[in-house]
């Protein structure tokens, strides 16, 4: 996959960020940093299909339980949470 230069505009604390945290020796680069941060909002933000059939299951019992009154939205948000604070999601 080949490479595209972007530009990007940052706040001046932003920039004293990267700054730090590339001196710190962690990342080589700008880009690096800035790549590794997009790889982990992608495997963030990217549910796999057992994720999905779970969280499916999940939405199935709580509406068929009777025990709460919530929509189904909000179920779903619910469920997602949890599973964020788990590090499943």
């Amino acid at each position: 996959m080949g490479i595209i230069k972007t530009t990007l505009s940052l706040t001046e604390l932003d920039r004293d960020w990267i700054s730090k945290v590339i001196a710190s020796g962690e990342y080589v680069s700008n880009s690096e940093y800035v790549r590794d941060l997009i790889r982990k909002d992608k495997e963030k933000r990217t549910e796999t299909p057992e994720e999905i059939e779970a969280i499916r299951a999940k939405l199935i019992k709580a509406e068929k339980s009777g025990f709460t009154k919530k929509k189904r939205d909000e179920i779903l948000a619910d469920i997602k949470e949890r599973a964020r604070q788990d590090g499943i999601l």
